[in-house]
């Protein structure tokens, strides 16, 4: 068997993730990641993955299994790969989604060559709800767990195939309560351990505290405008929304009105009715393929199920190269969906399926077609 390097967060799945390749017969080493501040503080709650509690449950865990534990410092890489490009996104009016860039650039990425180099691991293991498996032609695949309700295959797309050659996904083939039944029999302490539903580096759970604490974000009040571009109202700073929000925006409509389009130049959100915040046409930037190679079809496009958010219904849809010659990784694909997406927001995950199998995905870029926004005077009234 060989050495496996376990990705060990303190919660059940990653406890049961380090139990399975043990009983299967690995030499594993596990290793819990410091990845910002928030380490050196007590979850309040116990639910966080990144705060001291978590790394004595998970040390607490490893001891149980009678195997090696470390702390690995990647603070340095969180930063520049999931931290840094978080708050720009929120900035400039895109909504990010930093657990893509957590997997990519820090699990299989910089821990995976941590794990090679420093431990002479030959794999990465993690808790995450996915499968993995290897086609005839030895190229690996990325497939949707067996647990619908709790895949991640969504936040897995961006992996390459030298990163998923080197990944390892033991509950792949497991419901969530089978896992908790596993840390049961095995009498692990993280057995009955509350699920972390935040973010990890905002454990209080609003992203504008940590625009606030480390980008230095002062939000100024600006312009709220209709549909039709009349001034409605007022809001106390655009990065402080999100495409399709309602609530908190402050504004009495005869029917309900989410926020359609966000300037941050102008410092101005728009609002629409439901239907407003519908399309069927996603461009796509950053587009990477787990296979390395896109979809062979006429003139380059093919068909695929799409998901512009985790727990969304996939969506069929046609994909095509933005140009004649888009390169394999890193570039710009359309996306034209059969049938609406609703509040498609700039910077989200669009992922690809056919089938179970992860084709790979992008980036939601604006529409080239908006322009900025223009406020009308807001319009006296009574």
């Amino acid at each position: 068997m060989s050495r496996v390097l376990v990705a060990m967060s303190g919660g059940v799945d990653s406890s049961v993730a380090a139990a399975l390749m043990h009983e299967q017969g690995h030499d594993v080493v596990g290793v819990w990641m410091r990845l910002h501040d928030v380490a050196d503080t007590y979850s309040e709650f116990k639910k966080s993955c990144c705060s001291l509690d978590a790394t004595d449950d998970a040390r607490r865990v490893a001891a149980h299994l009678g195997i090696p534990f470390y702390v690995m410092n990647l603070e340095r890489e969180f930063d520049a790969g999931v931290l840094q490009p978080f708050l720009t996104a929120y900035l400039d009016g895109r909504t990010p989604s930093p657990c893509v860039d957590c997997n990519t650039y820090v699990k299989f990425g910089a821990m995976l060559g941590r794990a090679r180099h420093l431990y002479e691991c030959e794999a990465v293991a993690t808790g995450h709800y996915a499968r993995r498996d290897v086609r005839a032609d030895g190229r690996a695949r990325l497939r949707r767990a067996r647990d619908e309700d709790k895949d991640q295959t969504y936040f897995l797309y961006g992996l390459r195939q030298d990163q998923l050659d080197h990944a390892r996904f033991p509950l792949g083939e497991l419901t969530k309560p089978e896992v908790r039944a596993i840390a049961r029999s095995l009498g692990l302490s993280t057995a009955d351990k509350p699920e972390s539903q935040e973010i990890c580096f905002v454990p209080g759970g609003d992203y504008r505290d940590a625009l606030r604490d480390r980008a230095g974000w002062q939000p100024e009040p600006g312009p709220i405008l209709d549909a039709d571009g009349d001034r409605v109202g007022e809001h106390g700073g655009s990065a402080g929304f999100t495409i399709g929000q309602r609530r908190g925006i402050g504004v009495a409509a005869d029917s309900p009105r989410y926020v359609s389009r966000i300037d941050p130049l102008s410092n101005t959100i728009q609002l629409g009715r439901r239907e407003d915040l519908e399309t069927r046409t996603l461009p796509l930037g950053a587009v990477s393929f787990v296979s390395d190679t896109p979809p062979s079809g006429p003139d380059g496009a093919f068909r695929a199920d799409v998901r512009i958010r985790h727990r969304a219904v996939p969506v069929p849809a046609t994909i095509r190269p933005a140009t004649a010659n888009e390169p394999r990784r890193g570039g710009r694909w359309i996306v034209e969906t059969d049938t609406p997406v609703w509040a498609a927001a700039p910077g989200q995950a669009c992922v690809l399926y056919d089938g179970d199998v992860v084709l790979g995905g992008g980036r939601i870029e604006r529409a080239e077609a908006a322009t900025p926004l223009r406020a009308a005077p807001l319009r006296a009234t009574g």
